[in-house]
């Protein structure tokens, strides 16, 4: 009888390492899956969005720094195409609404740096932290709904793989007087 429950005990231990197994093969199939929709150029193609060359930094620095897997990209602000950034105060000169295309302005701009410096954008395994700056009045206490302008454009062209962690945070000033300025960690295929 005490082979007998033995036997029992690691029948029922392999079952449950198969369907562990049967449940790592799903996961991996479903990872697959959505790999194979994965195409964050396709969605800026359907959001209307072309991307432009960055302009070269105008200080002493450098756009991204890779280190492993982790690509940081240096803060952006929201510069539009006419090469003019979107500028003024939160709760004064600009309102919610400006702020928010503002900050969807510097995701546009970021987007544009991961291109160059993957040269596609199915490189980009995750966003992984976003640290988002608004010029803002101290009274102003809206910055989670200005920089969700960025984040929501974020998963816009990533998807799941576009969430991320994040702080909102008011500046008494920005340089150049411009609305927001965003930096951010991506994680990076091999």
């Amino acid at each position: 009888m005490r082979y007998f429950l033995g036997f029992l005990v690691l029948l029922c231990l392999s079952c449950k390492d198969v369907q562990q197994s049967n449940e790592a093969i799903e996961d991996v199939v479903e990872t697959v899956k959505a790999a194979a929709d994965y195409d964050p150029e396709a969605k800026l193609s359907a959001l209307g969005i072309s991307l432009k060359t960055p302009s070269t930094p105008v200080a002493n620095y450098v756009h991204a720094v890779r280190s492993g897997n982790l690509l940081f990209l240096a803060g952006k602000g929201p510069k539009k195409a006419d090469g003019k950034n979107i500028v003024g105060k939160l709760g004064d000169d600009l309102t919610l609404e400006q702020g928010y295309e503002a900050a969807r302005t510097a995701g546009i701009n970021q987007l544009a740096v991961l291109q160059v410096e993957l040269g596609n954008l199915n490189k980009v395994k995750r966003i992984v932290k976003v640290k988002g700056m608004v010029n803002a009045v101290p009274d102003f206490t809206n910055h989670s709904k200005v920089i969700n302008g960025y984040s929501d454009l974020m998963v816009a062209v990533f998807g799941e793989s576009g969430k991320h962690a994040r702080a909102a945070v008011g500046m008494g000033s920005l340089p150049g007087n411009m609305a927001v300025e965003v930096e951010m960690v991506v994680e990076v295929y091999d």
